[in-house]
């Protein structure tokens, strides 16, 4: 709050400063900044242009004023603040390069300031808010990942922690509905094999989203057209432990029993590993 206040005050006075700069002026830029260089003013005044330029949402502009701070008093108070206030102006910009790169300079300056748990959080963000749709590459999704873990990791207690957990979950989500594409691709073109890889990366590496019931529906699916009826059956039957209420156990009920089978755990295969370990609690 005091930090927020100070920041009111600050803008507050470059308003107040503009007044005056700006009498038989033709504006803001000609008047102040425009004409004058900018060593002429004080890193307090740099730094509520900026602030002035975020309140009439002029993210570009603001940065500019922010990164001047920091280059004309680089071992200042307001040059730490304005570091993070460029990291937030440039992701407001939608300019996530230099956004993150601001963002991990006060994380590498600053790293026990208290704003070091937002700059982590403005890294990740930089990473979370360009996941593109589920057809594209996801590369930066796992970098979200990444980065969203070291928020909650290190700043477990920050005010950040929580959405960084939200986000976490949603985009660990967004990785196994890319699975799940690719997968019911290959299961259209009778490319079963491929399919199968797909959907046992979903059930092995992201069982806690909300793809998994489908992911063992479609196995059930696949097994089934190549033949390895032990295979179907054991999806199925972990299907029905965890999933028995759902439109995907009926389905793959229906194919198995229509076929002269039921959901039971047959065999030793990778899905049986992973029927006894639901059988004894530990997925899921």
């Amino acid at each position: 709050m005091a930090r927020r206040m100070s920041r009111m005050m600050v803008g507050a006075a470059f308003i107040g400063l503009m007044a005056v700069a700006g009498c038989g002026g033709n504006g803001a830029n000609e008047t102040l900044f425009g004409s004058v260089p900018l060593e002429n003013f004080t890193a307090e005044q740099i730094f509520g242009r900026g602030e002035f330029e975020i309140e009439r949402n002029k993210p570009d502009d603001a940065a500019f004023y922010f990164a001047e701070v920091e280059r004309l008093y680089p071992y200042s108070e307001w040059a730490k603040r304005a570091l993070i206030m460029q990291a937030f102006a440039y992701h407001q910009d939608k300019d996530y390069e230099n956004s993150r790169s601001a963002a991990q300079r006060y994380i590498d300056f600053f790293p026990q300031d208290d704003d070091a748990a937002y700059a982590q959080y403005l890294l990740a963000l930089s990473y979370y808010d360009q996941i593109d749709e589920v057809g594209r590459d996801q590369g930066l999704t796992f970098q979200a990942l990444q980065a969203l873990r070291k928020v909650i990791e290190t700043y477990p207690d920050s005010e950040y922690a929580r959405s960084s957990v939200l986000k976490f979950d949603l985009a660990f989500d967004h990785l196994a509905a890319k699975e799940m594409e690719i997968g019911r691709y290959y299961l259209k073109r009778d490319r079963f094999p491929a399919a199968v890889n797909r959907f046992r990366v979903v059930v092995e590496d992201f069982q806690t989203t909300t793809h998994t019931p489908e992911a063992l529906h479609r196995l059930v699916e696949a097994y089934l057209s190549l033949g390895l009826t032990d295979e179907a059956q054991t999806a199925g039957a972990i299907l029905g432990h965890n999933f028995q209420s759902t439109e995907w156990y009926e389905d793959s009920y229906r194919l198995l029993t229509g076929r002269g089978l039921e959901p039971k755990l047959k065999g030793n295969g990778w899905l049986a590993s992973v029927y006894r370990q639901t059988i004894k609690g530990k997925w899921l």
